[in-house]
């Protein structure tokens, strides 16, 4: 593929760009939503009064939930603001925060519920004795999905920053394509075809012959030139 044809490749639609921001919005509420399930129901007896049933939610079961759901909504600002390295670190961040959401649910639906833990969230009474625990996979499975949109995410912002770095090197170096295009026409090279392409939109023949030297020489450079 030419240069000139791979240019409009790497412009980015709107909806691409678009995509990162999405998948970070739909995690962040996944995440928020299951922080107020609950997660897990405690039923215990301190042997005086009628067995008690305690439900523990997300905020209470998985307490990071709720500010890792915050810091999601934090890098969707951020996408907006920062470019390069910067987006990079965002990116890296946002997949620290799916991995650190995603965890907490695989545990909890791979493994037994610790009664001793469970009976501490619950605030139970010394004397009270877990008698069961019951788990409840939706809020985990949510949380699982808001990771792998999150994870998702992180991949799209730094393919991002990469395409938006390839791009600001290729266009911040304009002197270095002038002296390509001299070295070209020095050694009596064909002119590229991004030479050509920039000649075409100017309005000027590059295969005239007949230009004077220093039009056909700004042709060469970073952008269109009227000829004469």
């Amino acid at each position: 593929m030419s240069e000139s044809e791979a240019e409009p490749t790497a412009r980015r639609s709107p909806v691409t760009a678009a995509l990162p921001v999405l998948l970070l919005a739909v995690a962040a509420l996944c995440l928020w939503a299951a922080s107020r399930m609950t997660w897990v129901r405690v039923d215990s007896f301190d042997g005086l009064g009628e067995a008690r049933t305690t439900a523990l939610d997300g905020g209470t079961w998985a307490a990071a939930t709720t500010p890792l759901a915050l810091a999601l909504l934090a890098a969707i600002a951020a996408s907006f603001a920062v470019r390069g390295w910067a987006l990079r670190v965002v990116a890296l961040l946002v997949a620290v925060v799916a991995v650190a959401a995603i965890v907490p649910a695989v545990t909890l639906l791979t493994s037994n519920v610790d009664d001793d833990r469970a009976g501490r969230l619950a605030e139970l009474p010394d004397r009270a004795d877990v008698t069961s625990t019951a788990v409840s996979t939706t809020p985990a499975l949510l949380v699982i999905v808001g990771g792998v949109a999150a994870l998702a995410a992180a991949i799209l912002l730094l393919r991002k920053a990469s395409v938006a770095a390839g791009l600001s090197s290729k266009y911040a170096a304009p002197a270095a394509r002038r002296d390509d295009a001299v070295k070209r026409r020095e050694s009596n090279e064909p002119p590229s075809q991004r030479v050509l392409w920039d000649a075409l939109d100017a309005g000027d023949d590059p295969t005239d012959d007949d230009r004077p030297d220093d039009v056909r020489g700004d042709q060469d450079g970073p952008g269109p030139v009227t000829g004469t």
